[in-house]
């Protein structure tokens, strides 16, 4: 069996430094929270709650917490999570990824200036709830071209056509989606700043994942499965080879794999332990 293996396959910069943190502090024997799943893979956040951590849903279970440690994941939060743990004395330890905190601060600093925020991303992401939460005007939230439209269309939208707007990205939103959705806005007549704030490491995973789907028979994305680049990377790739399939562990490609067509593509979302994907890979290699 052939197969083409992603180079940009597994941990990214901000995931990898993250979960070291957590690492770290378990080492130290502290009572330790994570605000949110610290990254978006199922099997890491298992592992670490066999160890002893907590995930930290929401702001009222954080208001509970009265001694520890709270990791802020690699997502980041907004601004008043920051605050409410000061205020409840608590070591915080900041794992945010280092590309979305550049996004709070231009966040941050433009809504200070005065300018309205349009997110391009998704509005149930953490990452996107987090960087919302740096603004101190009005900031708005766009996933698609249909909401794109419905946003110029309405009546109540009318002020952002007068005023200047910053607008920004989720860090792992498909750039070509975003190109598109911006040149929409800029057509319109709208007095944008565009900041691409999407991660070099997102775009360069997208565009090697949609060559070599091009090029096999059978494509397999492997991820968490509240993971958005994950799921982002599938769409790309199913849009060049039919035959992809998006899996979470090995356990996953028993069930759902069964006859690939040679070669085949691999590719993983930057939450992926390499433990998992190199099971796969091999799996995929001995057997078919």
């Amino acid at each position: 069996m052939e197969v083409k293996m992603a180079k940009s396959a597994g941990f990214c910069f901000g995931v990898k430094r993250a979960v070291d943190s957590v690492y770290e502090q378990i080492e130290q024997g502290k009572k330790i929270y994570t605000f949110g799943p610290i990254i978006h893979n199922e099997e890491v956040v298992k592992d670490l709650e066999q160890k002893g951590i907590q995930v930290i849903k929401d702001i009222e279970e954080l208001k509970k917490i009265e001694e520890g440690t709270v990791i802020i994941r690699s997502h980041g939060v907004s601004r008043d999570v920051y605050e409410l743990i000061e205020r409840q004395g608590l070591e915080c330890v900041d794992a945010t990824c280092p590309f979305v905190k550049r996004i709070h601060r231009t966040v941050e600093k433009e809504s200070a200036a005065g300018r309205k925020i349009i997110i391009i991303g998704n509005p149930g992401h953490p990452e996107v709830e987090g960087i919302r939460g740096w603004a101190s005007t009005e900031a708005i939230v766009i996933e698609s071209e249909e909401e794109v439209f419905q946003f110029i269309n309405n009546e109540n939208n009318d002020v952002f056509k007068t005023e200047e707007i910053c607008i920004v990205s989720q860090t792992t939103f498909n750039y070509n989606k975003f190109k598109d959705l911006v040149e929409i806005l800029s057509k319109r007549g709208y007095n944008v700043n565009v900041v691409n704030t999407i991660c070099n490491a997102t775009e360069e995973r997208q565009t090697e994942a949609k060559e070599i789907a091009s090029q096999v028979e059978t494509m397999i994305v492997i991820g968490g499965t509240h993971s958005s680049n994950t799921r982002k990377l599938y769409e790309i790739c199913k849009e060049e080879c039919e035959n992809t399939y998006f899996i979470q562990t090995l356990d996953d490609l028993h069930l759902e794999f069964s006859k690939a067509a040679s070669p085949v593509g691999i590719t993983a979302g930057a939450s992926t332990p390499n433990n998992i994907i190199e099971e796969v890979q091999n799996y995929v290699r001995i057997n078919f």
